[in-house]
């Protein structure tokens, strides 16, 4: 009886350390000081989501949706693999984008996932019909207190360009001197970022490492390497700020370990 009740006490401490890592959201707030932000834009809020991959918090979406909406985002940033390609429910992640879109002006990008499963026409139009500014190698001008930056967004390199090229066009008619915002997928081309004159930058895709070690950070990378970089955080670059996130959802590998979804809150300041 008493082995009978240690099993079942371990199932239960395991069962509770699973819904801890996976469903419970946590809330990564930063305040970046940004040098050449017009000074209009002092205290502009955004909201970071980025690899959804289907996953589900609530009924509807609606814890999620609502820490989203508790953090009064003046932005929302979607960056790439809002759907996972191996357990395609798209239904379930427009459920949050519904949730999102009354919440602020909400940008995309597309992900590995959206350009592998050969369904992104679909996914755009459906995120377009929900009015989604969906960016893909182009750029749009944000207007907000009197002032405008450049949102600019890219594809995933998986699409046949090179993320030089990408950046090369959607940069084409944006005045170098005005403030520029990118939203990628991929964390690993911070360099390249900073070299195409970003001045801050959105990416996720590493899922923190999926697995992540304490005081070690993440285990392991998309590509199988062991404790890789760029999976997590505020990363300078030149003059180039980059936000990493950590996500939401997993793919292939179900289980986040000590690395619990992740929601970006970043509010900027105008030195």
């Amino acid at each position: 009886m008493k082995k009978l009740i240690k099993i079942i006490g371990a199932l239960v401490v395991l069962f509770v350390f699973y819904i801890a890592n996976n469903q419970w959201l946590q809330l990564s707030k930063h305040t970046l000081q940004v040098k050449t932000l017009p000074k209009e834009m002092n205290g502009l809020t955004i909201v970071q989501i980025s690899d959804l991959h289907d996953a589900k918090f609530g009924r509807h979406q609606q814890r999620l949706i609502e820490q989203v909406k508790k953090q009064k985002p003046d932005l929302i940033f979607l960056t790439g693999d809002l759907i996972d390609r191996n357990n395609y429910k798209l239904g379930r992640s427009l459920e949050a984008v519904d949730g999102f879109t009354k919440i602020a002006p909400t940008y995309f990008v597309d992900g590995n996932h959206e350009i592998s499963i050969n369904r992104v026409k679909e996914i755009h139009t459906a995120l377009q019909k929900r009015g989604v500014h969906v960016l893909n190698n182009e750029a749009e001008t944000f207007h907000y207190n009197g002032a405008r930056i450049q949102l600019i967004g890219i594809s995933d390199p998986l699409s046949g360009e090179t993320t030089e090229d990408m950046l090369a066009k959607a940069l084409v008619n944006v005045p170098q001197d005005q403030f520029k915002i990118l939203l990628a997928h991929r964390s690993e081309f911070g360099e390249k970022y900073a070299q195409a004159g970003i001045d801050l930058a959105y990416t996720g895709h590493a899922h923190g490492g999926q697995i992540r070690l304490p005081f070690l950070g993440g285990l392991v990378d998309h590509d199988a390497s062991l404790l890789p970089k760029h999976t997590e955080g505020i990363e300078q670059v030149e003059q180039l700020q980059h936000v990493i996130s950590r996500g939401l959802g997993n793919s292939l590998f179900p289980l986040r370990v000590f690395n619990r979804p992740e929601i970006v809150v970043t509010t900027l300041e105008s030195k």
